[in-house]
């Protein structure tokens, strides 16, 4: 059934997941608060910014105005950075006449509260004005869905229905959506694992190789897995979409902005030059602080996340740090158990 959807951000995930909306038929407004970036998608069908090869479909438009974007939605998708979405649901919440279905596809916590963003948006959009929340989570680049690669993501929410909903909106023959009802899970993996793809593109920045590469993934598995199930998350969930499969793909492409950050830290360059030379959000850097004030409070052991955070906000040599987390004292491997009675 045609749908109309708002996604609120045009960033290049937007972009990307307005494309597949409007291939599988759906009517589809695109809202940013850049006026040239909204004239060149409505005029040229293009956001060359953030996709610069994207040739969009002509019946995406996009809208300056937030009430007339989201005039008459079926769904509204979220799709702005973490420090933005408390705000965006604010003015959502003033101008909205209709009850959506509340969907967010961003990677992150809130600073100073911790937050989860479905938590950041059930506080600010009232039960009345909304119906379920839903989370669109997992492995995937706005880079490749963009051409059409194949990819396989989760939608979680606390409703089924809710869930199928919308992986009956995403779903086409590139673009495969499972349903989840870890929503705790399924958030905690997806703001997590940018810390990780940091400490992955640090690695590979000082030269070191694949088995360096693959012992920050598996303990940063485990790192994100203990503090998930610490918040009451399934730990099931984390060898998942949004957990292992998140984690592996951030931490392994070219694509990944945290990775890439962490690439230049490694390669010497100072936090400042690299947030300059990427011109764009690295979620992971504020997720560091927001994850090891969490841990701290929850009396939960991140290594690698206290490793990186030295880094980041204390201005430790990044070689010594390396140097440091290796020489911890020895630890047991397994942290959960299975009941062998199932």
């Amino acid at each position: 059934m045609k749908q109309k959807i708002a996604v609120l951000g045009p960033g290049s995930w937007g972009t990307a997941l307005a494309q597949v909306l409007s291939e599988n038929g759906h009517e589809v407004t695109i809202w940013g608060n850049n006026p040239a970036q909204i004239d060149e998608i409505n005029t040229y069908h293009t956001n060359r910014h953030y996709l610069p090869d994207l040739k969009l479909p002509e019946n995406i438009l996009g809208c300056k105005n937030l009430e007339e974007a989201i005039q008459g939605a079926d769904a509204v998708l979220f799709v702005v950075p973490t420090k933005a979405i408390r705000a965006v649901a604010q003015e959502f919440t003033k101008k909205t006449t209709g009850k959506p279905v509340i969907i967010h596809a961003s990677k992150g916590l809130e600073q100073g509260s911790h937050k989860r963003i479905s938590e950041v948006l059930a506080e600010e959009i009232p039960a009345d004005k909304r119906q379920e929340i839903v989370v669109l989570s997992g492995p995937s680049h706005a880079e490749e869905v963009a051409v059409h690669d194949i990819t396989t993501i989760t939608a979680a929410s606390e409703n089924e229905s809710a869930a199928k909903y919308v992986q009956e909106l995403f779903m086409n023959d590139y673009f495969r959506i499972y349903t989840n009802n870890d929503v705790i899970g399924v958030e905690t993996g997806a703001a997590l694992k940018n810390i990780i793809a940091i400490g992955a593109g640090a690695i590979a920045g000082l030269g070191f190789g694949d088995d360096a590469k693959a012992a920050i993934m598996t303990r940063g598995l485990a790192e994100i897995s203990r503090l998930g199930v610490a918040m009451g998350a399934n730990p099931l969930t984390f060898i998942g979409l949004s957990g292992v499969g998140d984690l592996i793909v951030t931490c392994t492409s070219v694509h990944s902005r945290n990775w890439r950050a962490g690439n230049l830290l490694g390669k010497g360059h100072s936090l400042d030059e690299v947030l300059d030379n990427m011109g764009m959000i690295v979620e992971g850097v504020s997720t560091t602080k927001a994850a090891r004030e969490l841990a701290e409070a929850l009396s939960v052991e991140m290594p690698i996340t206290e490793t990186i955070y030295s880094v980041l906000y204390e201005g430790k040599d990044i070689k010594q740090a390396a140097k440091d987390i290796m020489l911890r004292d020895g630890k047991e491997e397994n942290e959960f158990t299975v009941d062998q009675s199932l």
